[in-house]
């Protein structure tokens, strides 16, 4: 059969596209070389019947109304603030650091005012935010710097503080406040009936062919199309001609408990200095769910494995930039995603990134 569209990768990037180039006509089959649609936010139920994320925890959070209308037409919604504690040594205590997590890790009774002169006195300024270090550093000094980031960074990047480019810790806020929310984007939802049925319902349209447990090379072999969206790894589609662009993997330990009706107080809890593990995360917080036991999933990054995330640091930035010199060349394939940009985007920038990137496909020639 002839397609319009090939669309590689049913995640985010990939199943936005193919519902727009559906509404706007367009004859669209999209594939994924896993068993199944949604990408890494994928959900299942488990065994006992729990929904669970096999890939890890995915938590919505927009400030664009725009991305937030556009998936309410294919899911309702549930109210969900994200809270996150840190194991720090004999203590849980929130995580982005507030009022609360410095009086609690150095014994004190600080209000707002005084937690903001606190962390004025303790933090080291840096004149110029090159690394991550520089901007943890920067603003909580040496010791919370210690107990918080360095470890965890170390596990979760395989790198040190130094190493990795300054947006990834300018991501975590500080605040002196009692706020223990993890994100405080305006709208914070979890679809009411998991990610999975809201993709089912976003590639269901009678332009949409799916087909999954496939790749790529299998379709270029048995079907015809005019047009390719790809949403994977980018290296990857140019065989590596450059080399690899470094990603982080993660693996994933899932365990149930049949009665324990609560296994931690907040959805996550990360261990930023024990354990080989970074965090572990309870579903029943996220989803809401009912139940008389509990499923929770601990991550393990890695080196080796399914790509995760871009590392972002500038020599990955410049092989990237090779990358995309070849895409740009391209008149018949559209990179889109991630993976595909090389970008560490949250789930609402992945949409917003489609919806942009489809614009500009039928503002084209």
């Amino acid at each position: 059969m002839n397609y319009d569209y090939l669309i590689v990768g049913a995640g985010f990037a990939g199943s936005v596209c193919a519902r727009q180039l559906a509404e706007s006509g367009k004859n669209v089959l999209i594939i994924d070389k896993r068993p199944h649609i949604g990408g890494n936010a994928y959900d299942a139920h488990d065994e006992a019947g729990l929904l669970t994320h096999p890939y890890g925890p995915h938590i919505f959070h927009t400030n664009s109304k725009r991305v937030f209308e556009y998936l309410s037409r294919f899911t309702d919604w549930r109210f969900y603030e994200h809270r996150v504690l840190a194991q720090v040594g004999d203590k849980q205590v929130p995580i982005p650091i507030n009022r609360v997590t410095l009086n609690k890790i150095y014994g004190l009774d600080l209000n707002e005012a005084e937690a903001a002169g606190f962390l004025e006195k303790v933090r080291e300024p840096r004149d110029v935010l090159k690394t991550s270090e520089d901007v943890v550093l920067n603003s909580v000094g040496s010791d919370l710097c210690d107990k918080f980031f360095r470890g965890y960074t170390l596990k979760q990047w395989g790198l040190d503080l130094s190493q990795l480019s300054a947006g990834v810790a300018a991501r975590i806020p500080t605040r002196t406040n009692d706020d223990d929310r993890y994100f405080t984007d305006t709208l914070q939802f979890m679809p009411a009936n998991g990610y999975t049925k809201m993709f089912e319902r976003m590639l269901d349209h009678p332009g949409i062919a799916v087909r999954v447990g496939v790749d790529l090379q299998e379709i270029r072999d048995t079907e015809e199309f005019a047009h390719l969206v790809y949403t994977g790894p980018i290296d990857a589609f140019y065989g590596h001609c450059f080399g690899k662009l470094p990603y982080r993997s993660l693996s994933f330990e899932h365990q149930h408990f049949p009665d324990t009706p609560e296994f931690q107080p907040v959805g996550t809890v990360n261990f930023p200095n024990d354990y080989a593990y970074t965090r572990t995360t309870e579903f029943k917080h996220l989803t809401g769910q009912k139940h008389t036991g509990t499923s929770i999933v601990r991550e393990y990054p890695q080196a080796e494995g399914d790509p995760y995330y871009p590392i972002p640091r500038p020599e990955n930035e410049a092989l990237f930039k090779r990358y995309q010199a070849l895409a740009e060349k391209e008149q018949k394939v559209t990179f889109v995603g991630r993976l595909a940009q090389y970008r560490y985007y949250n789930m609402d920038q992945v949409v917003a990134a489609a919806l942009s990137c489809m614009e500009s496909i039928h503002a084209g020639p």
